[in-house]
């Protein structure tokens, strides 16, 4: 049994200790006076470790009390690893196998020890890599559907949904920088925020583009309002390890109920900054080409693999409050219920598309950039790539009824590219 010492940040000394008494780590990991532990987290809030052993290896993640990526400047509650630690059973559960199994909660020391994944990266390093990945369109369109619909009204009891959705309000604190960095920051004048030098006037245009400021305004209140299912909360690239066979999802601790939308269209809006981001790092030729092409192809295939695999829950899952076969299927309706899923689905594409849009906004205005845009030594040529993906995200926001899908999708990126 872990001890309720008071917290403090945990190291390479430290860890070992804390961990030793946890129950049943020895045995999946080995004794612990033969445990190598190393710190690797190059992440913006909190401290990661890898725990080596005799016979395997697990990742702990420890809770700062503060940002780590501006330091104690800005504090931060210890309770995000609460509510990563719920949403990473929660999530697990409706996608058994997606994301990391955890085997130790410290409340205490905001710490959780979870699955090593190895030889998983990062999926941004591998697209920046120019890696293909032949699974990772129906892996991450399927865990987005099963999720999504599983966390929802469609799927779970009235009230077990009812105390999560209450649980996960308690994630104020995320949610707020949320609402700030992503949907007010990147419209307005912000110390937090940065743009790459050559880009100065593109964003002083955008603070003054009443249409794209009304359109953040909405989206913000639909992420603050519509509280459909359990999300990921921050779900882009970063957020996904691959091997050329298996995707798993990490890093849940922005979870909150929310827009279904959401976190499909943060995780396309960052494919498609990688995309934009390729003529910043390669030569144009076949090559390149040819990925680029590959990267729409996922695009398009995330979207249609969570459209097939949440109209088949729809048809064989759907047992809660919202299900309604009693107006439907009860009645001799079947086609009432299909007609039913189709308003559904071009409700969530209609949102998919502008958070995808706002998400390219706040990675290339706000403060959270990506390595895709920053590797990029020369700044004309990054302003021109970041530049058409604000152009791309700006069509996304304001015009989301023009893309019936994702077809389309890729053919005005491909348009935008060559402006």
């Amino acid at each position: 049994m872990l001890d309720k010492r008071p917290y403090e940040p945990l190291d390479v000394g430290t860890l070992p200790r804390r961990l030793a008494a946890a129950p049943g780590l020895a045995h999946r990991i080995g004794p612990a006076e033969h445990w190598r532990v190393r710190e690797v987290g190059d992440g913006n809030l909190n401290l990661v470790f890898i725990v080596e052993g005799q016979l395997g290896a697990v990742i702990a993640k420890q809770a700062l009390p503060y940002a780590r990526c501006v330091g104690d400047s800005w504090p931060l509650s210890l309770e995000r690893s609460y509510f990563e630690y719920h949403a990473l059973v929660r999530l697990g559960q409706r996608d058994p196998g997606r994301l990391p199994q955890v085997h130790v909660f410290d409340q205490e020391q905001a710490l959780i020890v979870m699955d090593y994944l190895t030889p998983h990266v990062i999926l941004r390093k591998s697209l920046m890599a120019g890696d293909v990945l032949p699974l990772l369109d129906r892996q991450m369109g399927q865990y987005l559907a099963r999720t999504l619909f599983r966390g929802s009204d469609f799927a779970m009891e009235t009230a077990h949904r009812k105390r999560d959705l209450a649980l996960f309000a308690g994630n104020v604190e995320l949610c707020g920088i949320s609402e700030d960095l992503i949907f007010t920051d990147p419209f307005c004048v912000s110390p937090r925020n940065r743009v790459t030098p050559g880009l100065e006037e593109d964003a002083a245009a955008l603070r003054a583009d009443r249409a794209l400021k009304l359109a953040a305004a909405a989206l913000k209140r639909k992420f603050a309002t519509c509280a459909e299912t359990l999300l990921h909360g921050d779900f882009h690239s970063g957020s996904v390890m691959v091997t050329a066979q298996d995707s798993r999802v990490i890093d849940p601790e922005f979870a909150f109920y929310g827009p279904m939308g959401f976190d499909i269209g943060a995780f396309l809006g960052n494919l498609l900054m990688a995309y934009f981001a390729k003529a910043g790092h390669d030569a144009e030729d076949h090559a390149r080409a040819a990925y680029e092409d590959w990267i729409l192809q996922l695009v398009e295939g995330v979207w249609s693999a969570f459209e097939a695999e949440f109209a088949r829950l729809w048809r064989t899952e759907r047992t809660g409050m919202l299900g309604l076969a009693e107006l439907f299927e009860d009645g001799g309706d079947a086609e009432g219920a299909e007609a039913a899923l189709a308003a559904l689905l071009r409700d969530i594409w209609r949102d998919t598309l502008g958070f995808a849009g706002i998400e390219m906004h706040r990675r290339i205005l706000g403060l959270a950039h990506i390595p895709e845009f920053e590797t990029i030594a020369d700044l004309t040529l990054r302003a021109t790539c970041e530049r058409r993906a604000l152009a791309m995200g700006r069509r996304l926001m304001l015009q989301p009824d023009t893309f019936s899908d994702p077809r389309h999708v890729s053919r005005l990126a491909r348009s935008v590219r060559t402006v």
